[in-house]
């Protein structure tokens, strides 16, 4: 087995693969930043699953406390929704994370064959979802990417969440990963608040709970464009369309919810997962309102003052300027 050249170069394990205590079965997915795969532990005879760094991600030293501490995270949580976390480790220099096997469908995966869904589908699998979040609230710790992608769904119909690589607990000093920019999350279900690099809080999440519900229910995000970029100028500048007007079943409380969850201001969403599932269990009583007001203003810095597009506009200008310098040294040698 040649599993040094396997790891470190830009082939996957293949089935029948050693590593660490680990016998590959199948692979399971790929990530922005990470392998996953169905593993054998040979020590507890388990099946596992084992995540580890993809080839752009090799050599990062951050890798591996962020695996630790995403295992912290899994194992300080204890929720039919949440994700276990087993072990983590290294490995012929190769930091893993090994986590319980979840077996169901991808949400991502679900959207795609079921969307648009019935409204009390929608509404009973998102709740699910809060209820988990809920609990990683409660104990200090905001997930900051939560997308289809990161959520499983068991033939039971339980959602459970996975990847908390970029989550937020207590007192967590600030962690900068290689060919990463320093806003966390994926454009379709950031908050204003993370494109503007701020490292947000709990109404986080509860603004990636409103776009997938939103998703859900329509079949896709509620903001898009031809580019991140645009995406996430939409998600700066644009208004959330009225959903009970998109789709037939749809009511002006369901649509004020999912309204209330997008406000571009966090203090005009949901303050946290708590008041969120009181508005789920009563939405007869949600205020309608909010559908007049739309999404509010941003009440930090302009878009084109935020970090994120800050990194971009540097790395235009840095482009011209080697564009500019490869000219004139072309000039010089003729």
């Amino acid at each position: 087995m040649k599993l040094a050249e396997t790891v470190s170069g830009s082939s996957m394990l293949q089935i029948g693969d050693q590593f660490d205590h680990y016998q590959i079965r199948s692979h399971i997915a790929r990530g922005g930043m990470s392998d996953i795969y169905r593993a054998y532990d040979l020590l507890s005879g388990k099946q596992v699953a084992l995540k580890i760094p993809n080839a752009t991600m090799i050599g990062d030293p951050a890798q591996y406390e962020r695996f630790q501490r995403e295992l912290e995270v899994m194992k300080t949580l204890n929720h039919p929704a949440i994700q276990k976390g087993l072990d983590s480790g290294t490995y012929n220099n190769t930091p893993y994370l090994v986590t319980e096997l979840v077996d169901g469908e991808s949400m991502r995966s679900l959207i795609e064959r079921a969307a648009p869904m019935p409204p009390g589908d929608a509404v009973r699998l998102i709740r699910k979802i809060a209820d988990g979040l809920a609990h990683c609230h409660d104990h200090g710790i905001v997930h900051r990417d939560l997308k289809p992608e990161n959520i499983l769904i068991t033939s039971d119909g339980q959602p459970v969440i996975l990847d908390f690589g970029l989550a937020l607990t207590k007192g967590a000093r600030r962690v900068t990963y290689a060919n990463l920019s320093s806003a966390a999350g994926t454009p379709d279900y950031m908050a204003p608040e993370q494109i503007e690099g701020h490292r947000g809080d709990q109404r986080t999440d509860i603004y990636a709970v409103g776009t997938m519900l939103y998703e859900l229910l329509e079949g896709h995000p509620p903001f898009s464009g031809d580019n991140n970029f645009a995406v996430l100028a939409q998600h700066m500048q644009g208004a959330v369309p009225r959903i009970d007007r998109e789709q037939t079943g749809v009511s002006p409380q369901l649509a004020a919810f999912v309204v209330k969850c997008l406000q571009r201001n966090p203090d005009e969403r949901f303050q946290d997962m708590h008041e969120l599932l009181h508005a789920f269990d009563h939405l007869e009583v949600m205020d309608i309102s909010a559908l007049d007001r739309g999404t509010g203003p941003v009440t930090a810095v302009p878009f084109w003052r935020a970090s994120t597009a800050k990194a971009i506009g540097s790395a235009v200008l840095l482009l011209v300027f080697l564009v500019f310098l490869a000219l004139l040294l072309q000039t010089f040698h003729k």
